[in-house]
């Protein structure tokens, strides 16, 4: 594997050069201001201020991938995502569900397999392409704000929200190139933005749930 080798799979690009995909580039900020909201939002929440780090560190790693589009760039851009999302269920298992540390950290651990079946299952179906992979993570959710429903509705309604939200944002993801002759600049952008609408929301959500004080398992 080359870490330089250049990376060209959105239909914003049209060649090798950092600023080929402009508007992809930009709207990376939207992670980057979401973040700020919810640090600042998070005061003296330390699992609210650490996924608003990973939240800033995912438009830091999109911004570079964006620009200069290689192998690098694509690792710095996933790697945080990857952190985020098993920080999240790590934090949702012991403030949501009210399970002890070991059985959080268990549930983090099986998420990797239920990733990967998930993954290969939905490979079959080629419109999805590479946003497959951010589909289990949406049915996650929504499999979380059913489990919640009768105990916590309103919590279970937020997730909901959370994952519908994620739900527009992979069709957004999907639709970049099989509109790319209709919409030049493709949709990949919008990807962005809804993701980080997303992000800074499931933050909120836990945001929350913490400061209404529920007790931990030990």
């Amino acid at each position: 594997m080359y870490l330089s080798q250049s990376i060209d799979i959105y239909c914003e690009r049209l060649d090798v050069g950092i600023w080929a995909e402009p508007i992809n580039a930009v709207t990376n900020f939207a992670f980057i201001l979401a973040a700020i909201i919810m640090w600042i939002r998070c005061k003296n929440l330390v699992e609210g201020r650490v996924l608003a780090f990973l939240l800033f560190s995912i438009g830091c790693g999109s911004f570079l991938f964006h620009t200069f589009a290689q192998t690098w760039a694509a690792i710095l851009d996933v790697t945080p995502i990857l952190i985020f999302i098993l920080t999240y269920i790590y934090a949702a298992n012991r403030r949501f569900l009210v399970w002890s540390k070991r059985m959080s950290i268990t549930g983090v651990i099986l998420f990797l397999p239920y990733q990967f079946l998930v993954v290969s299952i939905l490979s079959s179906i080629q419109f999805l392409g590479s946003s497959a992979q951010y589909v289990p993570v949406a049915i996650l959710i929504f499999f979380y704000s059913a489990l919640l429903h009768k105990s916590k509705t309103n919590l279970s309604r937020e997730l909901f929200v959370g994952a519908t939200i994620l739900s527009l944002s992979i069709f957004a993801r999907t639709i970049d190139e099989p509109l790319c002759l209709i919409v030049s600049v493709g949709t990949h952008f919008i990807w962005h933005i809804l993701n980080a609408i997303m992000l800074a929301w499931m933050i909120e959500i836990l945001r929350r749930h913490m400061l209404a004080g529920y007790p931990l398992e030990r």
